[in-house]
C-alpha cells in the first residue's frame, strides 16, 4: 500500500506543477512498471487548446512515446483524480489494466469540472443523451471492412 501511496504522492504533484503553471486544471498521473515511472502527464488543456489533454492522456502518451509502443500491458496508472469517461477508455485502449487514484468523480464535480455528468450522459441510451446521434449507412464501409479483413501484416489495438 505504501508504494501506491507514493506514486498517489507523486500525481498531485504532477498536477501542481501543471496547474500553476496555468497549462490545465488540478489533474496529474503516472503509469508505472516494473518500479519504474514510465510515463507522466499533467492536464494541459488550456495551454494546448486540446480537450483531450488531460494528464492521463498525456500520460499514456508519453510512456508509449519512450516505450515505442501502443499497449502499455503490465503497467500500472496513478491518477490524483478518478479519470473521466474519456481517460478510462484510453487506459483500456493502452492496454493497462490497473489503476489507483485519491479523489473521485464527485469532488471533480464540487472543483467545477463534468466528469460525474459525463458518466451519467454515457450510460442514456443513444436517442436521450444531449448529443444528437445519427446514422447513414455507406456501401462504402463494406468495401473499406473487405480491405481491412483482408489485409496481411495489420496490427491489432
Amino acid at each position: 500500500m505504501c508504494e501506491h501511496k507514493k506514486y498517489l504522492k507523486l500525481s498531485v504533484e504532477e498536477a501542481r506543477s501543471g496547474m500553476r503553471a496555468g497549462e490545465g486544471g488540478p489533474f496529474g498521473a503516472l503509469i508505472v512498471r516494473d518500479g519504474l515511472i514510465i510515463g507522466r502527464g499533467h492536464n494541459t488543456v488550456i495551454h494546448s487548446h486540446d480537450p483531450t489533454a488531460h494528464a492521463e492522456v498525456n500520460a499514456i502518451r508519453d510512456a508509449c512515446r519512450k516505450q515505442k509502443t501502443h499497449h502499455l500491458t503490465g503497467a500500472t496508472i496513478y491518477s490524483n483524480f478518478e479519470p473521466c469517461p474519456m481517460c478510462l477508455s484510453a487506459i483500456y485502449w493502452a492496454d493497462i489494466r490497473s489503476l489507483w487514484y485519491s479523489s473521485g468523480r464527485q469532488d471533480a464535480e464540487k472543483a467545477g469540472f463534468m466528469d460525474r455528468h459525463l458518466y451519467d450522459e454515457i450510460s442514456l441510451p443513444e436517442g436521450s443523451r444531449e448529443i444528437i446521434t445519427s446514422q447513414i449507412t455507406l456501401e462504402e464501409m463494406k468495401s473499406l471492412l473487405n480491405e481491412w479483413d483482408s489485409m496481411e501484416g495489420k496490427v491489432l489495438y
